[in-house]
């Protein structure tokens, strides 16, 4: 909490500059109020026809509309601060700074035609998500799926205690407890051994948990530690947070899924009932992928570069692999919300059943229509949500996206033991996602997230099994039980409108 305060103090002097300045404009253009109110309501009206025009998610233009035409001036240089895709331009100089990693080699086409030979219409989307993200697909060597935390955690230990060469850690949120304390064990002890460790984590989602100082007594352990996006004044870029969650190993073991780096998340310490969530463990030629994901990242904000020489190119065999795996990442700095269009693809190609684990459900219109058109043709949709929130407004906003999903169909569960963090979602038991993207605007259009798609994968078995063993846990939310009365109506609608910052 301290931090958090320290933090804020910094923050608002910047705050209270910019609110003097505007109070001594407005005071000085007073004579000319009526010209001025002229002015901005014509320009109020073509920022409008601007928003309309572009291209974005609905739910985010209603948004910004309503704010503009109801505070013409204050709302256009909000929305030019923090809701306009230019605010990015200072973390994209950054990427476009950096030289680029070395060109991966390996021949996508072999794996393209053999899954076109079972899914033509699958292949085109494996082949429109690497051309939108420039990530390769792979055979998969092998993935194991982790149902909890804490089942995850130990095999992250034991996979570190093995490093040779180097060691990545990138997180949202990093808390020092048990969990923590026990990687850094590891950790230290490798950098003595000459281990190149490494840690990247977001600066907003560690803002009360960890200190300047918890850096600096890394750093003293031979160990390199990055704050991403740092928090040190209002900017447009505030919002665009690193949400991805990887720990690399030698380039060829990789760790990923819901779970950060605290103890609530292994269920050491109990914050909102038990704690939901999965992790996968990721080994041979696809771990290529997450390698280059922390380099690109650590290459452009931490001011120094991955050697070249750990992005190592591998032989890639079709004989013999669990599937298909394409690892990704999501960037708010592009045109297109990647998961957000592939999980609309994905919809529009279910035949049977399209299963997901989401600890939130604020998805945009487009997507919020494909779930209702699959549900409405047959498609057996279910979505597992919290029994437990971890923050009661947004799940209040959660659950106003109910009556519509269940009215087309969806089935809608919710954890009772506890909150729910997976991530996931399962399409005709075949193809599927494990990652950090939630159904929620800020993860599906803000945030750089990350998130692995596989298909025929002996990992979505246990992911289909952990799923319905997560939903004889489960209690089914039905119309009947939601409560319809016009103010819930009202409220709801209100709710709505302002999903896209939450």
């Amino acid at each position: 909490m301290k931090n958090v305060i320290r933090r804020a103090l910094t923050v608002l002097p910047a705050i209270l500059l910019q609110a003097l300045w505007l109070f001594v404009l407005f005071q000085w253009l007073a004579p000319w109020a009526a010209l001025i109110n002229a002015v901005l309501s014509v320009l109020a009206l073509l920022f409008v026809l601007y928003l309309i025009t572009k291209q974005d998610e609905s739910t985010y233009k209603i948004l910004w509309l309503l704010v503009i035409l109801t505070f013409p001036l204050p709302g256009a240089l909000l929305y030019l601060v923090f809701g306009n895709k230019r605010t990015t331009r200072p973390l994209q100089k950054k990427f476009n700074a950096t030289p680029p990693l070395p060109t991966d080699a390996t021949d996508p086409e072999p794996v393209y035609q053999a899954l076109a030979k079972e899914d033509r219409r699958l292949s085109q989307t494996f082949r429109w998500v690497q051309n939108k993200t420039g990530f390769l697909p792979y055979p998969n060597e092998s993935a194991q799926y982790y149902p909890l935390g804490e089942v995850l955690f130990p095999e992250m230990l034991a996979e570190m205690k093995k490093a040779e060469k180097f060691i990545f850690v990138e997180y949202f949120i990093i808390d020092n407890g048990l969990m923590w304390g026990s990687m850094v064990d590891i950790l230290a002890e490798k950098a003595a051994q000459g281990v190149d460790v490494r840690v990247l984590y977001d600066d907003l989602g560690s803002i009360s948990t960890y200190t300047k100082k918890d850096v600096e007594a890394l750093q003293k352990k031979g160990i390199r530690c990055v704050a991403f996006n740092p928090l040190v004044f209002i900017k447009g870029t505030l919002n665009c947070r690193d949400h991805r969650k990887m720990l690399i190993i030698d380039g060829k073991v990789a760790f990923s899924g819901g779970v950060n780096l605290a103890d609530e998340y292994i269920n050491h310490i109990v914050k909102y009932g038990h704690w939901k969530d999965i992790g996968f463990k990721l080994t041979g030629p696809a771990v290529e992928n997450y390698t280059r994901m922390f380099a690109q990242f650590w290459n452009a904000f931490a001011g120094e570069r991955v050697p070249d020489s750990y992005i190592v190119e591998r032989p890639v065999e079709l004989a013999g692999a669990d599937g298909l795996v394409l690892s990704y990442y999501d960037s708010p700095l592009g045109v297109d919300a990647i998961s957000n269009e592939l999980y609309i693809d994905l919809l529009s190609q279910a035949e049977e059943s399209a299963w997901f684990f989401t600890p939130y459900l604020m998805p945009g219109n487009a997507l919020l229509d494909a779930f209702v058109r699959a549900a409405r043709r047959g498609v057996d949709i279910r979505i597992i949500m919290p029994g437990v929130p971890d923050k009661k407004l947004v799940y209040r906003m959660s659950r106003s996206f109910y009556e519509v999903l269940l009215e087309a169909g969806v089935k809608i569960y919710e954890y009772t033991p506890g909150f729910v963090h997976a991530k996931a979602c399962l399409i005709d038991g075949k193809v599927g996602t494990v990652g950090t993207v939630n159904l929620d605007y800020r993860s599906l259009f803000l945030h750089f997230e990350n998130n692995s798609l596989f298909y025929r994968a002996s990992l979505l078995e246990d992911l289909k099994a952990d799923f319905l063993a997560t939903q004889e846990q489960s209690v089914e939310r039905t119309l009947d039980s939601l409560n319809r009365s016009f103010g819930k109506w009202l409220v709801d609608g209100v709710l709505r409108i302002f999903t896209p910052l939450c």
